[in-house]
C-alpha cells in the first residue's frame, strides 16, 4: 500500500501522526525549531518511519552538507533524499555520484531525485541513478518541462498530468526495474495520485496540498482541487492551533486518500 505524509505547521505536529502514514523531515527546521527537533526524536523512539529531505524546495538549494550529515547520523531516518539541483540534470547526477560513495547509517536508504530540463534529460537522469545502484528514486512536482509532456491551459493540471504520463511511460516501456522503489515529491493537483495504481513500484508520497487547502479555507470537492493552493507553508509554519479549522483538516486529509484510492 502506498504511504502518504502531509507536511504541517509546528502546532499540528502531534496531530499529524493521526493522518500521516510516516513522518517527513525537513533538516533545516531541525536547526531552527526545538519543538520540531523533539518531534522527530520522539518519532524515532516510537519506531515511526521517517523520510528526511534535503530542503531544496524550501531553501532554493539543498541544505548545508555538514548539517545534513549531522542530522542523518543523529536521526538515522529510514530514507534520506540526497541533495539535488532544481531542473539541473548534470549537477544532480554529479551529486548522486558523490553521495553514492558516502557512508550513511545502515538503516538509511539513499533516495535520488530526477531533475531535468526536458523529457529526454529526465530519462537520462533516471537511468544514471539506476547505474549508480540507487534503490529508490523520486520525481519532483512542478517541473516546467511537464507542461510539454501534457499541454493544458490549467498549468497545475498540466504539470500534474505531465508527471503521470512521464512516470507511466517509464513503467510501460520497462525502464523501471522491478526492484526499484519510487517516491513522488509534492503535487500541483491532488487528483494526480490515483493515476499510478498500475505501478507497483510506487511506495511513498509526500504533499502538503490538503493541509494548505485547509489553511486557505478550501474544502476538497469530489475531485479534490484542480489547482494548487496559493498558501505556502513558510507563511503558516507558526500558526496557532486555535486558528486552524481542524474539521476541515480532517475532511481534506480523508478526502485526499479517498479521491486517490489510497
Amino acid at each position: 500500500m502506498v504511504k502518504v505524509s502531509h507536511e504541517v505547521p509546528f502546532s499540528l505536529l502531534e496531530k499529524s501522526r493521526e493522518f500521516n502514514d510516516y513522518d517527513y523531515c525537513l533538516p533545516h527546521l531541525l536547526d531552527q525549531n526545538e519543538e520540531y527537533k523533539n518531534f522527530f526524536y520522539e518519532s524515532k523512539a516510537m519506531g515511526r518511519y521517517i523520510i528526511m529531505d534535503n530542503s531544496l524546495h524550501e531553501l532554493g538549494e539543498a541544505y548545508d552538507t555538514d548539517r545534513l550529515m549531522y542530522w542523518v547520523n543523529e536521526i538515522k531516518p529510514n530514507e534520506f533524499i540526497i541533495p539535488d539541483v532544481w531542473e539541473d540534470k548534470p549537477a544532480s547526477v554529479r551529486n548522486a555520484t558523490i553521495w553514492s560513495q558516502v557512508n550513511l547509517p545502515q538503516e538509511t536508504t539513499k533516495v535520488a531525485v530526477v531533475q531535468a530540463n526536458n523529457e529526454t534529460e529526465a530519462i537520462e537522469c533516471f537511468e544514471s541513478y539506476l547505474l549508480l545502484d540507487y534503490e529508490k528514486i523520486a520525481f519532483s512536482y512542478g517541473a516546467a518541462w511537464y507542461t510539454e509532456v501534457c499541454p493544458h491551459p490549467n498549468k497545475d493540471l498540466s504539470k500534474a498530468m505531465g508527471r503521470v504520463i512521464f512516470v507511466n511511460n517509464l513503467y510501460s516501456s520497462h525502464r523501471i526495474p522491478e526492484k526499484t522503489r519510487l517516491h513522488l515529491l509534492g503535487t500541483a493537483s491532488p487528483i494526480e495520485f490515483g493515476m499510478y495504481s498500475n505501478i507497483p513500484n510506487l511506495e511513498t508520497i509526500d504533499t502538503s496540498n490538503p493541509i494548505m487547502a485547509s489553511l486557505e479555507g478550501l474544502k476538497y470537492h469530489d475531485l479534490g482541487l484542480d489547482y494548487k493552493p496559493t498558501a505556502d507553508m513558510n507563511n503558516f509554519q507558526d500558526i496557532d492551533i486555535k486558528d486552524v479549522d481542524m474539521e476541515l483538516i480532517e475532511f481534506n486529509t480523508k478526502a485526499f486518500k479517498s479521491i486517490n484510492n489510497l
